[in-house]
C-alpha cells in the first residue's frame, strides 16, 4: 500500500509539473508565457534577487527570458 501511494504521489508531480500556469499571482505576473520554462515562482525569484529586489524593466525580462519566460 505504501508502495502504491509512493508511485500514485510521483505520477501526479511528474503529470504537472509540465503545466504552465499561474496560480495566486500578481496582475502584472498574468502576462508572463513560458515553453519548457522554469518554474515561474522560481524564475521570478531568482530574477529579483539579481536584480536586488527590484522590478528593473529591461534587466527583469531578460533574465525571465534566459529562463524560458516571454511578457505578450
Amino acid at each position: 500500500m505504501k508502495r502504491l501511494l509512493i508511485l500514485a504521489t510521483a505520477a501526479a508531480a511528474l503529470m504537472t509539473s509540465g503545466c504552465i500556469t499561474v496560480i495566486d499571482a500578481d496582475s502584472d505576473d498574468t502576462a508572463w508565457h513560458g515553453n519548457n520554462a522554469q518554474p515561474f515562482d522560481e524564475a521570478r525569484a531568482q530574477c529579483r534577487a539579481d536584480n536586488h529586489g527590484r522590478h528593473v524593466e529591461d534587466a527583469f525580462r531578460d533574465c525571465m527570458a534566459a529562463k524560458g519566460w516571454t511578457r505578450s
